[in-house]
């Protein structure tokens, strides 16, 4: 059972304010601490799933009030462990019970992490290509494993469909900006190299991402699903996992070598490749955040999402619709790497 330990600093006057919202929370552990220039410290250990509804009650509760402090951290281990089925017995009468995912608070701030633009976030896209280029041209698998887990392109797009659910403008500028910064020096780098080396079209791993069929974009939703699940959950681990399987990357990186290289009909295939993963990313990015219960807590905000992801989820189904009707008519009259 994932805790999270919550550390509250309010003036001594609202103490009993925050016992007061404490008394139906049933937290796993609880301590009290009195600093003379800090005021009161109250911390305490509850379930993942509680700590939503908690944190919203707190800020409906001292929003405005400049004293008001809140640290939230995760538990790697604690003892004695609790209990279970205690914990699951009490979650039934417990109306802050929640879904088993990390908080808002926690979503948004890994999302924000995950948008930053840095010289470390473009030095690993460029190396990252540099690996790919290398692994495609050998037509080595490990190699191009190896390229997906260094790239930080899945990043980006979830925090852009996190974006979208919940109606954030600025952390959509963000999520857009360092998508579009971590293309473009992919491009930049894959061109460069297309350029100067001999690529070959019909090596396997360059022709199988020529190809994009009906299997790539269920692959492409799938793993956006479970990249998704995983974010939600506070699992980075498994979105590694997932950044192998979607490959943002490497088409990306054939698409630059083939244009470098002036094949621009071969270019194509992998062009629609790139946009079938993100799409479908986003797509079930935003899906899956609704599936989770990830929702604004004001009652404006509410209304501004809805419309935000109405937006969202019609925006990229007729990007969707206009990829398959593409890649529909390409294969029907064997355009470029379609007519082998």
């Amino acid at each position: 059972m994932p805790l999270r330990l919550i550390q509250i600093t309010v003036p001594p006057e609202r103490s009993a304010d925050v016992d007061g919202i404490l008394e139906n929370a049933v937290p796993v552990g609880r301590w009290k601490l009195t600093a003379p220039d800090e005021g009161e410290m109250i911390q305490f250990v509850l379930p993942v799933e509680r700590v939503e509804a908690l944190m919203d009650r707190f800020s409906d509760e001292f929003d405005g009030d400049e004293s008001f402090r809140v640290t939230l951290l995760a538990v790697e281990a604690a003892l004695p462990e609790p209990d279970e089925n205690d914990e699951e017995d009490e979650a039934e009468d417990d109306a802050s019970s929640g879904p088993e995912r990390v908080s808002r608070v926690e979503l948004m701030a890994d999302a924000m992490e995950s948008a930053r633009l840095t010289p470390v976030f473009l030095a690993m896209v460029a190396a990252s290509t540099v690996v790919a280029v290398v692994g495609v041209l050998r037509d080595d698998v490990a190699v191009i494993i190896g390229a997906m887990v260094i790239a930080p392109l899945l990043g980006p797009n979830v925090s852009l469909a996190l974006a979208a659910t919940l109606a954030d403008a600025d952390l959509a500028r963000r999520a857009i900006v360092t998508n579009l910064a971590g293309v473009a020096c992919a491009l930049l780098v894959a061109v460069a190299a297309g350029a100067l080396l001999t690529v070959d079209p019909t090596v396997e791993a360059i022709a199988t991402r020529t190809r994009p069929s009906a299997s790539d974009m269920a692959l492409a939703l799938a793993a956006g699903t479970a990249g998704t699940l995983a974010f939600s959950s506070g699992l980075p681990q498994a979105v590694i996992g997932v950044m192998v399987a979607v490959a943002l990357l490497p088409p990306l990186v054939i698409f630059g070598l083939l244009m470098g290289a002036g094949l621009p009909g071969y270019a194509a295939g992998a062009f629609i490749l790139v946009a079938l993963n993100v799409v479908c990313l986003n797509l079930a990015g935003v899906g899956t955040f609704l599936a989770r219960g990830v929702r604004p807590a004001g009652w404006s905000e509410a209304e501004k999402a809805r419309k935000s992801v109405r937006w969202a989820v019609l925006t990229w189904t007729v990007l969707l619709l206009v990829l398959a009707v593409i890649l529909w008519v390409a294969r029907r009259q064997g355009l470029g790497p379609f007519s082998s």
